[in-house]
């Protein structure tokens, strides 16, 4: 009966713990983010409003259109694409924030690959 209680109780807290996710925080702002592929570092910056997200990649500019599906979750669709890949719209969730950033995911729509990454607010 001990054993019983005891794992009550930790069951009990374990389902009480809910991650934050204060996602209507980061909407809007300029940003950076970083995004580890193959142990490879990728780093951005960008710049969102309610429509619009102009983003730097090594050093070359790309602008997106932004449609937000919920508060955490977005659909990214590039403005003029250069080629087939570009073509295809980005989905992104964020997954946990804090005060000043938050871990996401993202793939092209339809594909199962997933990749996850922070985005840091700019100061």
């Amino acid at each position: 009966m001990k054993y019983f209680v005891l794992f009550f109780l930790a069951v009990m807290m374990v389902s009480c713990y809910e991650v934050e996710r204060n996602c209507s925080d980061f909407k809007t702002g300029h940003y950076f983010s970083e995004i580890t592929i193959d142990d490879a570092l990728f780093k951005s910056e960008f710049n969102r409003n309610d429509t619009l997200q102009i983003e730097t990649y090594q050093g070359k500019v790309d602008s997106s259109e932004v449609r937000w599906i919920n508060d955490c979750e977005v659909i990214f669709r590039t403005i003029n694409p250069k080629n087939r890949v570009e073509r295809k719209d980005i989905h992104l969730k964020i997954l946990t924030t804090t005060d000043s950033s938050y871990t996401f995911e993202y793939s092209y729509v339809g594909e199962e690959l997933k990749q996850k990454g922070t985005a840091h607010r700019a100061n």
